[in-house]
This record gives structure tokens, sequence and C-alpha cells, in this order.
């Protein structure tokens, strides 16, 4: 479905404590949807918040980059997913109103919209009414 919608998959997270087998599938998924162009599609799989800029951390680490030399960008590079854009919205279903160890380091400014909705029956309709809400507000970035 992806290759044949033009969707590339990337997926973020510690892959390589997943099986072989399971790391071979993913990586085959990877590579079918190399091509795409019409799309993005990440998916986060055994993945944390947390471990995700503690592995950050270990790759400037290993890198030997300078302490003068560690700032957001520096991090940002050695995120998972370093050239994919910081999510401006971030929808929480079931009417959870936390982060919950989700790309915490990329949702620094997001807009979070929470609804009551599981998310097996997240609709259409919950969809418009989050980007309704979020088309209202005032981007403030920290400001």
């Amino acid at each position: 479905m992806l290759v044949e919608d033009g969707v590339r998959l990337k997926v973020i997270g510690r892959l390589h404590e997943l099986s072989e087998r399971l790391q071979k599938a993913i990586a085959g998924a990877v590579q079918a949807t190399s091509g795409g162009t019409r799309g993005t599609m990440t998916l986060a799989f055994n993945y944390g918040g947390r471990a995700e800029i503690v592995d950050a951390v270990r790759r400037l680490v290993r890198d030997r980059v300078p302490a003068d030399d560690v700032d957001e960008s520096a991090i940002q590079k050695r995120l998972y997913a370093p050239d994919h854009p910081d999510p401006d919205l971030l929808i929480r279903t079931g009417g959870e109103l936390r982060v919950s160890n989700f790309l915490l380091w990329e949702v620094a400014y997001a807009e979070i919209w929470a609804t009551e909705a599981l998310w097996p029956d997240f609709s259409v309709s919950d969809l418009d009414q989050a980007l309704n809400s979020y088309a209202k507000r005032e981007r403030r970035f920290g400001r």
C-alpha cells in the first residue's frame, strides 16, 4: 500500500534491540518504500523519548564532541530522525493529557489537542476537530 501510494517509510527507535529477523523485515520495508516521494510515514517502534535523548548523548560522546560545542543543533543531529520536522500538533487520544515519553525533544513547541476518543475509534471528524482547533491558535514557540 505504501509503495503504491508513493509513501516512504522511516522507522525510529532502538531497532538494534529487536530480533535479527524483525530487523531484516523492517529494513526490507524501509528499502521497498525508499523511492516514495509523496510523503513520509515515520513509525516509532521499540521507541521511548528518554531513550532517544540518551542515545543522542551517547553519540555525542562517541563523536568526541567537545563540551563547549554541545548545543541544541548538535543534539538534534543525533536524534533518530534528525531531518524529520518537529510536529506542529500532538493529538492525544483516550482522554490522556500527557506526552507519555513520546518525541520528548521534538514536541517542545507542538500544540496539544486531546480527545476522549480511543485510537481505534479516532475518526475523520475527530481529526477535523483537532485541525480546526489548531488553526485557531497563535503559535508562539516559547515566546
